[in-house]
Parts: C-alpha cells; sequence; structure tokens
C-alpha cells in the first residue's frame, strides 16, 4: 500500500462482505465523520485519503477509508469486480463502520460510487465531495475508445489490457464491469440528491474532461452545488495545493 503513513495510524480491520474480506481503517470522532472513497484500481493508502484523515483526526472528527474487492488489502477476484459490487462494498463499511452522518469524499472513480451510495442512504449523507469525478466512465470514456483489437479480446477472452499512464502494466477491463456498469448510469440525470454537494476538477485532466463536472452539477437536483476548477490541475489533483482546496471544500461541508 502506498502513501504516507500517519502517526498512531489506525489498525487495519476487515468486515466480510459476501464472502469476501472488504479491509478498512476507521477513526472514532464527532460526527458528521468523513468517508474516503478510492478510484478505480487505487487504494486506501493514497494521498489524498492519509491527507483527508490526518486533516480529520486533527479536529477530533470521525474519518473512515476503505478498499473495495479485488483494490488494496480487501479480498477478492479482479474478474469479479463491478461498481455494483464496488457500490455494496461501500454501503457495508458506511452500514456496519461508520456510525451517524457522513460526508462522503470520492475519488474519480469513488465520485460515482459516492453518488450511488448518498442515493441508497440519503439519510446518512450530510454532503459530497467529488475530487475529478468519473460517473459512467465506463461508458462514456472506456467504451468509445475500444478499439478493434479489444473489442476482439472482450468477445473472445471476457477481458482486455487497458494501457494506463499509472500503472506500467495496464488495467485489465472485463466485459462484466462494462456490462454490469450499465445497470448504474447517473448521467444526464437528473439525479435526486438534496445534499450540499462539492466537485474539485483539473482542467487538464486527460482521464475524465473537467466539463463531466459541470454536468454532473446541472443533473444534481440539490440547491447547494458548486464546482472548483484548477486550471493546471491533471487527473490525480495530489499536489499540495490541490490537497489544500480538497481539504478546504471538506471544511464548507462539515460547516454546512
Amino acid at each position: 500500500m502506498n502513501g504516507t503513513a500517519l502517526e498512531g495510524e489506525t489498525a487495519i480491520h476487515s468486515l466480510d462482505r459476501a464472502g469476501t474480506a472488504i479491509a478498512y481503517r476507521h477513526s472514532p470522532g464527532v460526527v458528521p465523520g468523513l468517508m474516503f472513497l478510492t478510484g478505480f484500481r487505487s487504494d486506501m493508502g493514497g494521498g489524498k485519503a492519509v491527507a483527508l484523515e490526518r486533516w480529520a483526526r486533527a479536529r477530533g472528527r470521525a474519518f473512515t477509508r476503505f478498499d473495495y474487492h479485488a483494490h488494496g488489502l480487501s479480498g477478492g477476484d479482479w474478474a469479479d469486480g463491478s461498481i455494483g459490487r464496488w457500490r455494496d462494498d461501500a454501503l457495508a463499511v458506511l452500514d456496519q463502520v461508520a456510525q451517524g452522518p457522513q460526508i462522503l469524499v470520492g475519488s474519480s472513480m469513488g465520485g460515482w460510487i459516492a453518488l450511488l451510495l448518498a442515493l441508497a442512504r440519503p439519510d446518512r449523507v450530510a454532503g459530497l465531495l467529488g475530487v475529478a469525478p468519473a460517473p459512467d466512465f465506463t461508458e462514456r470514456m472506456i467504451r468509445p475508445r475500444l478499439r478493434p483489437a479489444e473489442i476482439e479480446a472482450l468477445e473472445r477472452d471476457g477481458r482486455f489490457i487497458a494501457p494506463s499512464a499509472y500503472d506500467p502494466a495496464g488495467y485489465p477491463i472485463t466485459r462484466h464491469l462494462l456490462e454490469e456498469a450499465r445497470a448504474h448510469l447517473l448521467l444526464p440525470g437528473p439525479i435526486p440528491l438534496r445534499c450540499p454537494v462539492r466537485l474539485l476538477h483539473g482542467q487538464r485532466d486527460p482521464d475524465i474532461p473537467w466539463r463531466t463536472s459541470l454536468e454532473l452539477a446541472e443533473a444534481l437536483q440539490a440547491e447547494d452545488v458548486r464546482v472548483t476548477l484548477v486550471k493546471d490541475g491533471d487527473h490525480r489533483l495530489s499536489r499540495d495545493a490541490d490537497l489544500a482546496l480538497m481539504l478546504q471544500l471538506a471544511g464548507e461541508l462539515v460547516a454546512a
């Protein structure tokens, strides 16, 4: 697991979900707590999750981070992974670990999962922060870019390896992931969420176009929605200035 260790870092625990051990860390504290949802092929040891936990613990605020099925320290076969399964992992952590109202902070795919979680548990979600949120990325970003050889591999093998700037080995993309995701598409909306929402996106994001956040803001039925754009920001938004913006927006939601 990558990322910077925290002094007195919380222990790694796990819960059983459908026979798979889902790893998590939890710091008790005042509510609303914060719950971090990672991106596709990322894990709870990443810089944004660690920075947010450090910020929350310094303020005595509850914080939870976890790894989805087949991510990080959690168990499971990647071939079984899907948007619905990862949404259900998040639901299990929300229901069994986090207590009271939560502010969901979702990075990239985690922004999509956070939206689905908020729709499933609107009474538990006090606010939502999307960092380069990627709703519907399977349909909007992956499918349109499929090359003939990849389409053939999906039909023949049920998977192909997608090149990635973040992993020299590439990412395995399965037919199951692409097909199952169609049951969870959110755009163009409307999205019946009423909680305050903040969206943070880099305008030099090569993976998820920044206009996705504008479209998402339009689709949300909540009135308290704000989009912050970082002109020179990339998809990761992991520089010190980017992290400071994320923490500022989290603070706004806590105050709200």
